[in-house]
């Protein structure tokens, strides 16, 4: 298993589009890839759990990988959410 933090910068935070792009990009690895916020763990390859944890721009994620391809999954998922999720 493998993690880190992220902070989300884009000013909408995870709202559908990006909550999409967040999932399908989470659904490309074998891994389980999850999420955690203040309130709480969340699916990150399910765009209600992405939706339902109301992630504003300023949260911090602990994006957390656990599987064959983790460490590539993690990888991306940052550089995902470093580069505002296509916003």
């Amino acid at each position: 298993m493998v993690s880190r933090k992220v902070v989300v910068s884009n000013p909408t935070g995870l709202h559908l589009r990006p909550a999409g792009l967040f999932c399908k990009t989470a659904v490309e690895f074998r891994c389980s890839v999850k999420f955690r916020t203040n309130k709480g763990e969340s699916n990150a390859k399910s765009v209600l759990s992405v939706l339902g944890a109301c992630v504003k721009c300023g949260d911090e994620l602990e994006i957390i990988c656990d599987g064959e391809d983790e460490k590539q999954a993690l990888e991306t998922m940052v550089a995902l959410v470093e580069s505002g999720l296509g916003e």
